[in-house]
């Protein structure tokens, strides 16, 4: 089985590689990290990660599972009618078409949510409306193929998931102690219902700052 995770410039790294450390485990699986050129790619943070992209995106044309992460440089991904044309002929032969964050704004700008009840990013989840889909605040929400997941950690849990659906509980499992995933954050604060407003409103002021 084929996987390919869309790479692009200023993307948040753990979008992509907390889904690539769930599903990289599963046996006899190939995870591809494809771009419109292969190289590195920077993610959105002041210290950057450097990914890299190891095929471009016509290497991957029919990929089993499809799976497009977020940050701040979705905004020119979407505005990008090469990749929104490989996303939806992806789309069109998957398995599983998912998303992370704001990437279920890639999804929606290719059309793919039209619709359909959907989630990501919490800051910009209303935005999902502009594309037809309907948005919702679930962690992760499951249309037919279609998977997408809340912000940024959510991933993981959509990737054990998707893991559970296509292999089994004991595999997903096994998956989930392998990487020791078992959340006990320090402060119940991982949701704008959650968090005080005034933290809130703090996040929501350095989100605002992102040029995008």
């Amino acid at each position: 089985m084929e996987i390919a995770i869309l790479l692009f410039d200023r993307l948040t790294a753990l979008d992509a590689v907390g889904p690539y450390e769930v599903l990289s485990r599963v046996p006899g699986v190939e995870v591809r990290f494809a771009a419109r050129e292969p190289g590195p790619v920077r993610t959105d943070n002041r210290s950057p990660l450097t990914l890299m992209a190891d095929v471009a995106l016509e290497a991957v044309p029919r990929p089993d599972i499809l799976l497009v992460p977020g940050g701040p440089g979705e905004a020119a991904v979407r505005r990008d009618p090469a990749v929104l044309d490989w996303v939806r002929s992806a789309h069109a032969t998957s398995r599983w078409t998912t998303s992370v964050c704001t990437g279920s704004l890639i999804l929606g700008a290719a059309g793919i949510l039209r619709g359909l009840r959907a989630t990501g990013y919490w800051y910009w989840l209303e935005a999902l409306r502009e594309f037809g889909a309907e948005p919702t605040s679930e962690r992760v929400v499951r249309q037919g193929k279609v998977i997408t997941a809340a912000g940024v950690s959510s991933g993981i849990d959509m990737a054990l998931g998707l893991v559970q659906l296509e292999w089994g509980d004991d595999l997903a499992r096994a998956i989930q102690l392998s990487i020791e995933y078992d959340p006990q954050p320090p402060l119940d604060a991982g949701s704008p219902a959650k968090a005080p407003p005034h933290v809130v409103e703090i996040v929501r002021g350095a989100i605002a700052r992102v040029k995008r």
